[in-house]
C-alpha cells in the first residue's frame, strides 16, 4: 500500500487532506454551533469539578483490558509525551473511545527535556523573508497562534517571558529592532507585548550579569521581545490527567510489545501490552492505533513492517542549569548568531538558569547523556557575553534531549528533514505521527486524530473542541491564588525526634504550589497541613513531602524518577539536591503504594542510575580548562 502521508500546515479548521491515488479528502463533521458549545461546558464542568479524580491504575488498566475484538476502542494512542496525550485528550473530547498506553512515563523523554519556550520561531521568520518562502512563513503563523492558545489553556504552567538579544554595531540594533517588530506584527492578535529598544545602560539595569564590554566590541543596545515559556513535564501531565478526567483509558509504565493484525495480516487491529511494574501481559483492541513514540516511532513501525523505511533523524539539545545570579528572574537573553552561527541562550527558569542549546546528530537512546564537549560548549558561548565568572563547579544539572527531526517517509531522497510535523499510515491501521515542537503539540494531535478518523471510519460526535479547553488546574487560577494558600494554610513538619511542629505556608511555597498545580493546589496544601507533610525536601527548593503523596494518589506517580524528574523538577533543577532527596521520597511512596524494602532498594538504585545521566558538576568527570 502506498504510504498516505502529509507534511503538515492546518490551514483550515478540523480538515486533513491526504493524497492517495490523486484524490483529495477533506473531513469535517458536521455538528451545530449548539451542540459544540454544550459539549464544550460538559467537558470543562467535567475537568474542573473540585470533586473529580482521575480514575486509578487499576481502572485504567483494566479499561484496557476490555477493550476486545468485538468491542474495541476507536484509538489506541501509543507514546505519552506531549503528542501523544494531546492525541487522547484530543480524541477522547471529540466522543471517541481511548486508551493511550507509555513505555515509561508521561513525558519521560524528549517532552521533559526541551529548552521550555513556547515560541513562534524568530528564526523561522528570517529564512521566510531572507528566502521569500511562504512555507516557512505559514510555519510562524501557525505557531504564534498555537503560543497563545497554550498559554490561555494552562496559565499556571505558561508564561510570557522577555527576551533580550544585544546588539554590538548598530546595524546590529537596526537588523534586529525592525525583525523583531516584524515578529510583532505577524503575531498580530496574538501577540504577548510589543519588542522594544533599550540603550546599553538600561539594559544593565535590566540585566545586569551582561558584559557592556567584550574583545574588540562595545554593547550598542539591546531589543527586547516576548515569547512564552512553560513547565513542560507538568504541562504533559496536565494533558494525562485531563484527558484521563474526560474519559481516556490512560497507562504508563505499560509497553507495545507486539502488534495485533487481522486474519489475512493487512490491518493492524490491536496491542500485545506489558505492564513493566507488574509484569502481566494482555491484549488490546482498536480500531485504529496512533504512533507517537516520538524518537522511537521508527521501531513501532518496523514491527508492523521491518522494511519500511526510517523517518527520523534524531539531533541532540544538551541544556545545562546554573544558579540563579547568571540571569535575572525576569528576563532572559538570546543570541540568535554567535560567532560560529549557532543559537545561544540563558532563560530564568523555577528559579535557576537554563542555558543552551547544541544541535547535533545522536544516536536514538532511551536515556541520552551531554558529552563533556556539549557542556564546555555551552560555558565558552555564554561567557562571551556575561560579565561574572563562568565556572563547569556552577553546573547544577545538564541534561540532553533527543529531537526526532522527521522525514517524509516518501520522499525520493533524505533532503527532506523538517522541522515541521509529519502524519503518515504507510501501514494499515497504524497512523504516525512525528516530528514539529512542544508549540504545536495540540494542531500536531488533531492532525493525527483526522487522520486517524479517517483511516478507521470513525464517527466522533464534535469536531476539534482542544483550542478552548483549559487543562487540570488552569479554569479558577490567577496570579494571586497564591495569597489564599499563603493565608489559609500552615505546613506541619515531622522533626528528626518525631515531634510534629507548625510552620509558615512561606511565599516561596505558596507560589510554587499554586504554579504547578493550578486551581488544585489548595489539595496539596491540605495534606501537608492535615498528615504532617510539610516538610521540605530539599534545601533551597520550595518542593514539599505533601507533593509526593499527592501525585501519587492524583497523578499516576509510580516510581521515584516519575517524581523527582517529571511531577517535580528537582532533577533538571539540581541533580545533588535531587540525590540528596531520594531517601525521603522512596519513604514517602512506599507508604502511598505498599512497597515492601526489596522494591524500595530498587527504586534508590533506579534513581540514582538516572540521576548520574545528569552530568552535574559533582557527578561529571570533568577537566575543569578554563572554566574552574
Amino acid at each position: 500500500m502506498t504510504a498516505t502521508t502529509r507534511l503538515s500546515r492546518r490551514l483550515g479548521a478540523a480538515a486533513i487532506a491526504a493524497a492517495s491515488g490523486g484524490a483529495f479528502f477533506l473531513y469535517q463533521p458536521t455538528l451545530s454551533a449548539n451542540d459544540a458549545c454544550s459539549q464544550l461546558a460538559a467537558l470543562r464542568q467535567k475537568i474542573t469539578d473540585p470533586n473529580a479524580l482521575v480514575p486509578a491504575r487499576a481502572l485504567q488498566e483494566s479499561a484496557l483490558i476490555g477493550a476486545s475484538a468485538a468491542n474495541p476502542h476507536d484509538v489506541l494512542v501509543i507514546g505519552g509525551g506531549a503528542t501523544g496525550c494531546g492525541v487522547a485528550l484530543d480524541a477522547v473530547t471529540r466522543g471517541l473511545r481511548v486508551g493511550l498506553v507509555e513505555r515509561e512515563d508521561f513525558s519521560s523523554g524528549t517532552s521533559s527535556r526541551s529548552t521550555k519556550l513556547i515560541h513562534g520561531g524568530v528564526r523561522y521568520l528570517e529564512k521566510a523573508v531572507f528566502n521569500l518562502d511562504y512555507g516557512q512563513l505559514k510555519l510562524v503563523f501557525h505557531a504564534l497562534e498555537e503560543r497563545k492558545q497554550i498559554i490561555e489553556n494552562a496559565p499556571h504552567l505558561c508564561h510570557a517571558l522577555p527576551c533580550m538579544t544585544p546588539c554590538f554595531d548598530w546595524f546590529e540594533v537596526l537588523y534586529y529592532w525592525m525583525g523583531l517588530k516584524m515578529y510583532d506584527l505577524v503575531a498580530g492578535p496574538r501577540l504577548l507585548h510589543l519588542s522594544r529598544y533599550y540603550s546599553a545602560q538600561e539594559s544593565s539595569e535590566l540585566f545586569p550579569t551582561l558584559a557592556r564590554k567584550g574583545k574588540d566590541r562595545n554593547l550598542k543596545g539591546t531589543v527586547v521581545y516576548y515569547d512564552g515559556q512553560m513547565n513542560d513535564s507538568r504541562l504533559n501531565v496536565g494533558l494525562a490527567c485531563t484527558a484521563a478526567l474526560a474519559g481516556a483509558a490512560v497507562l504508563n509504565h505499560a509497553e507495545v510489545i507486539s502488534f495485533l493484525k487481522d486474519e489475512v495480516g493487512e490491518r493492524i487491529i490491536g496491542a500485545r501490552i506489558r505492564n513493566n511494574l507488574s509484569g502481566k501481559e494482555f491484549d488490546s483492541y482498536a480500531k485504529v492505533i496512533v504512533n507517537a513514540a516520538g524518537p522511537f516511532c521508527d521501531s513501532l513501525r518496523k514491527m508492523a513492517n521491518k522494511d519500511l523505511r526510517p523517518m527520523i533523524c534524531p539531533s541532540s539539545g544538551v541544556h545545562v542549569v546554573l544558579p540563579d545570579y547568571y540571569s535575572p528572574e525576569g528576563m532572559g537573553l538570546i543570541v540568535p548568531k554567535t560567532k560560529d552561527g549557532r543559537v545561544i541562550f540563558m532563560l530564568p527558569w523555577l528559579g535557576r538558569t537554563i542555558a543552551g542549546t547544541t544541535d547535533s546528530n545522536t544516536p536514538i537512546t532511551s536515556l541520552p547523556e551531554p558529552h563533556e564537549d556539549e557542556i564546555q560548549f555551552i560555558l565558552d558561548a555564554i561567557s562571551d557575553y556575561l560579565n561574572v565568572k563562568v565556572r563547569r563547579i556552577d553546573v547544577l544539572s545538564a541534561w540532553s534531549g533527543i529531537r526526532p527531526l522527521a522525514m517524509d517517509p516518501s520522499a525520493k531522497n533524505t533532503e527532506s528533514i523538517s522541522r515541521d510535523h509529519v502524519v503518515c499510515e504507510d501501514f494499515p491501521g497504524l497512523v504516525t505521527i512525528t516530528g514539529g515542537k512542544w508549540t504545536t503539540y495540540r494542531s500536531m494531535a488533531e492532525d493525527a486524530v483526522n487522520a486517524a478518523i479517517k483511516s478507521g471510519k470513525l464517527s466522533p460526535t464534535s469536531n476539534c473542541l482542544t483550542h478552548n479547553l483549559r487543562l487540570i488546574g488552569g479554569d479558577g487560577w490567577d496570579p494571586a491564588s497564591f495569597t489564599v494558600i499563603a493565608q489559609q494554610y500552615i505546613r506541619m513538619k515531622k522533626t528528626h525526634s518525631g515531634k510534629v511542629v507548625p510552620g509558615a505556608m512561606d511565599t516561596a511555597a505558596a507560589k510554587h504550589l499554586t504554579h504547578a498545580y493550578g486551581a488544585l493546589a489548595e489539595r496539596v496544601a491540605t495534606i501537608a497541613q492535615n498528615e504532617n507533610l510539610g516538610k521540605r525536601l530539599a534545601h533551597g527548593y520550595p518542593f514539599l513531602e505533601a507533593e509526593v503523596a499527592y501525585c501519587a494518589r492524583n497523578e499516576y506517580c509510580e516510581s521515584a524518577v516519575d517524581f523527582i524528574a517529571r511531577r517535580s523538577r528537582l532533577a533538571f533543577l539540581d541533580t545533588d539536591a535531587a540525590g540528596q532527596a531520594l531517601p525521603r521520597i522512596i519513604e514517602i511512596l512506599a507508604t502511598e503504594h505498599k512497597w515492601d524494602k526489596s522494591r524500595q532498594k530498587h527504586e534508590f538504585q533506579k534513581g540514582t542510575e538516572f540521576l548520574e545521566t545528569f552530568k552535574a558538576a559533582k557527578n561529571a568527570q570533568f577537566h575543569d580548562g578554563k572554566h574552574t
